[in-house]
């Protein structure tokens, strides 16, 4: 079989990673008072130690310009409950904080109350790639207490989905 190596239609290649199973996180920061957010599904971990953790945004984003000015952000990672706020936080030029009930962190990042995990970040570097930024965080902080017992909300094929309650053997 051969294959004809040309140009990659953005189309083929959004759908063909639509099939890349991931979970949802809100990046929140404040900077001059200004509570900041966006929804991500480009998140992982990079290093056990130091601990760094990395997610992708918009070279275009006009939130991250503000959190690089802070220097520090924090990582919600969401429960299955929790859809309607990944919706609020992908939407541009809302109040994405209307009805989000908060706390803060220790770096003084905003943390969405109900996430599974939080984790309080400083920006340790960042890397153009593309029409994207990545940006590593190192993990100061996280949330001390056991995960509520909820599942992740994930995203897949370009729609919300949630684990099956399956008991482990």
């Amino acid at each position: 079989m051969s294959f004809n190596i040309t140009s990659i239609d953005p189309s083929r290649f959004r759908e063909a990673l639509g099939h890349y199973a991931s979970g949802i996180t809100v990046i929140t920061s404040l900077v001059d008072g200004e509570l900041i957010g966006f929804t991500c599904q480009s998140f992982y971990s990079v290093s056990m130690s130091p601990p760094l953790v990395s997610f992708s945004v918009m070279a275009c984003s006009v939130s991250y310009p503000k959190i690089r000015k802070a220097g520090r952000f924090a990582v919600n990672i969401l429960s299955d409950r929790q859809t309607w706020i990944s919706n609020q936080f992908a939407q541009r030029g809302s109040d994405k904080w209307k009805g989000i009930e908060r706390r803060e962190s220790p770096l003084g990042n905003p943390i969405i109350t109900g996430s599974l995990k939080w984790l309080d970040c400083k920006i340790h570097a960042e890397h153009a790639a593309g029409d994207h930024i990545i940006v590593i965080g190192e993990v100061k902080a996280l949330n001390p207490e056991d995960a509520v017992a909820r599942q992740p909300l994930l995203y897949f094929k370009g729609q919300y989905h949630h684990l099956a309650d399956h008991s482990m053997a």
